[in-house]
């Protein structure tokens, strides 16, 4: 997987589709996401003490990794990642645009 944590991406398809998010945890083995504000959750949560008042908790679910298109921070347009070699160093890049990040 391509996708590292703090990337920008863009949804491809869903209910978000278009919206951009940062990029909070990814799970390579299971090829999902986790987005800061995409795909929100909302869960319940009983009353723990006396007097104390149940909670809705909106949080980011997980969501399949093809979904989702990395962002280039330099032309900022929704682009497939390459691999960049600088000498024996490899690094991503933008295939648009040719930048290395």
């Amino acid at each position: 997987m391509r996708l590292r944590k703090g990337d920008t991406v863009v949804m491809l398809s869903g209910k978000d589709r278009g919206r951009r998010g940062k990029v909070l945890l990814v799970l390579p083995r299971a090829g999902r996401l986790v987005v800061e504000g995409i795909n929100i959750r909302v869960r319940h949560r009983r009353p723990r003490k006396g007097g104390e008042k149940g909670q809705k908790i909106e949080f980011p679910a997980s969501f399949s990794a093809a979904k989702a298109m990395v962002v280039c921070p330099t032309c900022s347009k929704p682009t497939r990642i390459k691999v960049v070699m600088a000498g024996a160093h490899k690094s991503r890049g933008c295939l648009k645009c040719g930048a290395a990040f």
